[in-house]
């Protein structure tokens, strides 16, 4: 094999290549998270100033969540609300649904924005656009927002991932044109923690340094030869899978070490269960974390399925928010709820009462990191149709994350066809949400 061989493969069949090296030699799987950055600025003294978040807690709410029946709710519209009820909640003149009675009990924590506005009514672009900041493309794949994140500000703990996603797709959790390297390090289930990090059981110690001896010795002579972009990046991900599997702080993503105390606190339930994993995460320097909840597409009998979804958010969602702030990290940790889109107003008796998909209003939360607190941004029309003041984008949505993490949102980055890219695609942030 030669350097032009090399650079001939594709982005699959490399991380194919790097996978079936690393099993080869060192018997583990590699996966595709390792990455390295430059750490960039934030432009401008009011950015710069609101730039407290080191990481990002992103909880996914797949299929579009109702704002009408959770977090926008209008009182005395029965036409437009069916049985859902508003109930207080500790923040002043903030409501929320009646299947969110702990989550009111947070709601001073967190900044309700009610304006969100989308040109995307279906499940895959939308969920694209939110994730991206663009709209899919045959001609391109887009990085996510963790990738960005990764690109941009690097990652806190070099031995493990900075970017990970629990029980998310792999779909909209990739590096895009990044490359490989910096798309999330995907996690099923949460009480399975991160697969194939460990050494095999069949080989010892000694086995195992051997092979890691024989496997430098058939790839120095290589790496001395070629020394190219890919071939480098080869040899990165070797050095870090090593790294990975010396680390204490693989125990982070093992949740059996919280105590019953904490688990009550969360809940029961895969969704509760990737919240604290999260938070463990968070706390070990993972800088981008996903959680993803679905079931959200209530086109049929909306009232009974809100329900159910709320009472598997509701109870992990406040003691997230609860366990952040007990353990001093909700300052610096920014949780985010977002969705595709919300509902509409009119309930489809014909379909046991149901919903259809609305993008031209919906809501979307932020909580920590630098965010104020019981503050509700933006309004929608008494039916919940339209947005009536202070509409937000999803590019200004997003633009507001990086501003929180300190990111630099208009920053332009070039991709490798030279097309010019942000990481909210002109969006600006939401400068009154900061404290």
């Amino acid at each position: 094999m030669n350097a032009s061989d090399f650079n001939r493969f594709d982005e699959p069949t490399r991380r194919r290549f790097i996978t079936n090296a690393a099993k080869m030699y060192l018997g583990v799987q590699l996966m595709p998270f390792f990455n390295s950055a430059a750490s960039a600025a934030p432009t401008g003294a009011k950015e710069a100033a609101a730039a407290k978040a080191k990481s990002v807690i992103y909880l996914y709410m797949s299929g579009g969540m109702s704002h009408l029946d959770t977090f926008d709710p209008k009182p005395k519209k029965k036409e437009v609300m069916g049985p859902t009820e508003a109930i207080p909640t500790k923040a002043t003149d903030i409501f929320v649904g009646k299947s969110l009675p702990k989550t009111a009990e947070v709601m001073d924590k967190v900044c309700v924005i009610n304006s969100l506005t989308s040109r995307q009514g279906a499940h895959e672009q939308g969920t694209y656009i939110m994730h991206t900041s663009y709209d899919m493309r045959g001609t391109v794949k887009h990085p996510s927002l963790g990738a960005w994140v990764m690109k941009l500000g690097g990652r806190h703990n070099p031995d493990i991932p900075g970017y990970v996603a629990i029980d998310s797709s792999q779909e909209y959790s990739g590096g895009g044109f990044f490359g490989a390297k910096y798309a999330a390090a995907p996690i099923g289930s949460p009480t399975d923690g991160l697969q194939d990090s460990h050494k095999p059981g069949g080989v010892s110690k000694q086995d195992f340094e051997s092979r890691l001896s024989l496997a430098d010795r058939l790839n120095k002579q290589f790496h001395g030869k070629y020394q190219n972009a890919d071939v480098k990046a080869y040899e990165e991900l070797y050095q870090e899978a090593i790294r990975l599997m010396n680390s204490k702080d693989l125990k982070a993503f093992n949740i059996k070490d919280e105590s019953a105390s904490v688990r009550a606190m969360y809940g029961e339930g895969r969704f509760a269960q990737g919240c604290m994993l999260a938070r463990r995460l968070v706390e070990h320097g993972v800088r981008f974390v996903e959680v993803q909840l679905g079931g959200w597409d209530t086109h049929y009998d909306n009232f009974a399925a809100v329900e159910g979804r709320c009472k598997e958010f509701d109870q992990a969602y406040a003691g997230l928010l609860s366990d952040l702030e007990k353990k001093g990290m909700l300052k610096d940790t920014l949780v985010v709820v977002a969705t595709e889109f919300g509902r509409t107003p009119t309930i489809k008796t014909e379909h046991q009462n149901g919903r259809d998909h609305h993008p031209a209003a919906f809501t979307c939360l932020l909580a920590g990191g630098g965010v104020k607190g019981g503050y509700k941004h933006g309004e929608t029309d008494a039916k919940g149709e339209r947005v009536k003041e202070k509409p937000v984008t999803v590019q200004d949505f997003n633009a507001t994350i990086a501003c929180a993490l300190g990111l630099p949102h208009d920053l332009t980055v070039m991709s490798p066809t030279g097309r010019p890219f942000q990481f909210a695609d002109q969006g600006k942030p939401v400068m009154d949400v900061f404290a």
